[in-house]
């Protein structure tokens, strides 16, 4: 089997490593090449027409933290280009749970009204229905961490953290090597539709911080106001991955605490 990946990156990487582990045939895709991957731009469609075949699309491409336009070019018309250029190959496009916008604490769970605020949050659902219109799989993820990357603990462990107002949003999780195994599953199951890529254990963020806290000896962050310029926009919500798991995949980290210390020692 072969697989066209595009998106050569944090979470790229490791999937490639995940499939070819799994006796697949990886065909690498990145913006500007190198690192073993062709240079495409999947916005451009001319580029795209270049592509080698495949038996399986992973777009699993960064948005080079560009805003609007980015997000247009790169997973609107990436993905319109990938199922015109490729119709009737399975295409896996890994979206975000920030489409979720519930702000009340509620678990959310793929049948739950997505209806992001930002345009960049519209702008992946776009991406969702162009994907889905071509039978295609869509995967939204949490915010991924992993070795070397996570967001939570640098702040932590550089004393800048907050806890916003009193700490009761919901942190949303998912380990790099576990999104990656989740996509080579939904490649393997075949199982259309939109699916949660979470683990196991939403944790409130001042719980999250006192288990921090403890775990590494430093005293607890300061209370703050909320960030309204969070990049994934700010919500308080329990993401579900029930449906993933019924199809068979597990996280091997259910929570992030489980791999806190591991990741720390590796920032």
């Amino acid at each position: 089997m072969k697989l066209l990946l595009i998106g050569h990156g944090y979470l790229g990487r490791e999937t490639a490593r995940v499939f070819r582990a799994a006796g697949w045939d990886v065909v690498a895709v990145s913006l500007s090449g190198g690192d073993d991957s062709l240079a495409c731009d999947v916005g451009d469609m001319n580029q795209v027409k270049s592509l080698p075949a495949a038996d399986f699309i992973v777009h699993c491409a960064a948005s080079g933290r560009g805003g609007a336009e980015a997000y247009q070019r790169v997973y609107v018309d990436g993905c319109r280009n990938l199922t015109e250029v490729f119709p009737g190959v399975p295409l896996v496009f890994t979206s975000s749970t920030s489409v979720y916008a519930q702000t009340d604490g509620s678990l959310v769970t793929e049948e739950s009204p997505a209806i992001p605020g930002r345009e960049t949050g519209r702008l992946l659902l776009e991406a969702e229905r162009v994907t889905l219109a071509a039978g295609g799989i869509v995967a939204r993820l949490s915010g991924i961490y992993g070795p070397g990357r996570s967001v939570i603990l640098k702040k932590f462990l550089n004393g800048e953290a907050v806890i916003e107002e009193d700490g009761r949003r919901f942190l949303n999780q998912i380990h790099r090597d576990d999104a990656a195994r989740a996509i080579l599953h939904l490649a393997t199951a075949r199982d259309g539709g939109v699916f949660n890529v979470s683990d196991s254990t939403p944790l409130p963020q001042i719980e999250c911080y006192r288990e921090l806290a403890r775990m590494f000896g430093k005293p607890l962050p300061p209370a703050g106001p909320r960030d309204p310029d969070r990049k994934r926009g700010w919500t308080h919500k329990r993401v579900s991955n029930q449906k993933l798991r019924a199809s068979g995949w597990q996280p091997g980290h259910p929570s992030f605490l489980d791999a806190a210390r591991a990741v720390a020692s590796s920032l």
